[in-house]
């Protein structure tokens, strides 16, 4: 027998409670594993001038806040991964959740590329740059190629970086236009892009909704792709083309 509209509202109420409960839980925990993790391993780091011991703490965070969230996450696909190769991930960003997800699961030291607005978030902007997250402004064009080009620089020292190629968070369902600076980030240090394609975080933790919930978030690494050879806009064009189209397929 079918519901009626007043049986399906009652249903949906409380559900609707839940999840915005569910996502403020998992944002009191994002403040509280950075505030209380975050101010002492900065302070002894700088103290005695090891800003390596930063990074087992930050994945650390990162692993607990997921769990904490209620998120399981399933890795697909690292085995075309060569350990020694570093790269540039390329990814669709449609949630909270993605950050941390690159940030623990690509099996791999890793770098990011973020949004100048995270540097006055206290203690994370911070610690940016004692785990390689470097901000990039997009609105001022000389200074996101400064920052490309000082990030391959330590891409060609081996550290890989992960850039959300969208440029901002998609709303649920959504894939915006690619960026084109992370394809460039990967032809001047002569190393691959991967493309991953992140699915259901915006049904765990979308854009815009106030909700969460717990649930299984799928990461997608699809093969890498060669930059090297790539060497006018138009074949740049081309591969922002053949990669959206890549993870397009998978979401």
């Amino acid at each position: 027998m079918e519901k009626t509209t007043a049986e399906e509202s009652s249903t949906t109420k409380p559900r609707s409670f839940m999840r915005r409960l569910h996502y403020w839980w998992s944002l009191f925990w994002a403040g509280a594993l950075l505030g209380i993790l975050g101010p002492p391993i900065l302070i002894f780091s700088w103290l005695v001038n090891k800003h390596d011991l930063v990074y087992p703490w930050a994945l650390f965070g990162a692993r607990k806040w997921l769990q904490f969230s209620g998120v399981r996450v399933k890795v697909i696909g690292l085995e075309l991964l060569d350990p020694k190769q570093p790269y540039v991930f390329v990814a669709n960003h449609r949630s909270y959740l993605d950050t941390a997800t690159m940030f623990v699961y690509t099996g791999r030291r890793i770098g990011l590329l973020a949004k100048k607005e995270l540097l006055k978030v206290p203690v994370l902007g911070v610690g940016m740059g004692f785990v390689n997250v470097m901000a990039i402004d997009r609105t001022n064009r000389e200074s996101a190629i400064r920052t490309t080009e000082a990030a391959a620089q330590r891409i060609k020292s081996g550290v890989s970086f992960a850039v959300f190629v969208e440029g901002t968070r998609a709303k649920p369902g959504e894939l915006l236009p690619f960026k084109k600076g992370a394809f460039y980030m990967a032809r001047e240090a002569g190393v691959p892009v991967v493309p991953v394609a992140l699915k259901n975080s915006d049904v765990l933790m979308g854009k815009g909704t106030g909700e969460a919930r717990s649930g299984t978030l799928e990461m997608i690494i699809l093969p890498p792709v060669e930059t090297i050879e790539r060497t006018t806009d138009e074949a740049i064009n081309l591969l922002i083309s053949e990669v959206r189209q890549s993870i397009a397929n998978q979401l």
